[in-house]
């Protein structure tokens, strides 16, 4: 029997500071970044996901933008530890999952087949990682505290 299990993502506030006080020093001293090193975007954040379980098939998106606006979500891979490197950019996956509302009272929408990938490599991902990070890009008319996001899993209980 199949159950469904909802993952909110969260932004991860603390690794979001580490990453923009990097890009800072950066630009403070007049430094250069490592050769493929991927610096935080002003409009990122970064978010997780924490896996409660491991055997996952992915649903479906729960996506809600407020307004007009745009949220470009990139995972990154398992080989990424923040806590010990930079990030690279050889080190995000594609494809990006793209949510946007264009009128006010139109529903989100999404590239649904980049969408369903995106969430199927989640998935894969999840067997063998209990978090994951992912970068949110957020387009003019939104941010971390106007978005709410999660995806959907259906489980075996």
């Amino acid at each position: 029997m199949s159950s469904e299990l909802e993952l909110s993502f969260r932004p991860d506030l603390d690794l979001t500071e580490l990453m923009r006080q990097r890009a800072q020093s950066l630009q403070q001293r007049g430094g250069k970044r490592q050769d493929g090193e991927r610096l935080l975007r002003p409009n990122e954040t970064v978010y997780q996901l924490d896996f409660r379980k491991q055997s996952l098939k992915f649903s479906r998106w729960s996506v809600c933008i407020p307004d007009i606006a745009r949220l470009t979500i990139t995972a990154t891979s398992q080989l990424w530890t923040p806590d010990l490197t930079n990030l690279m950019n050889r080190q995000l996956l594609e494809p990006a999952g793209v949510f946007w509302r264009g009128e006010k009272d139109q529903i989100v929408q999404c590239y649904e087949a980049d969408s369903y990938e995106f969430g199927e490599r989640i998935a894969e991902l999840a067997k063998i990682r209990k978090v994951m990070y992912f970068l949110f890009a957020f387009g003019e008319g939104c941010n971390s505290e106007t978005v709410n996001c999660s995806i959907i899993f259906t489980t075996d209980s």
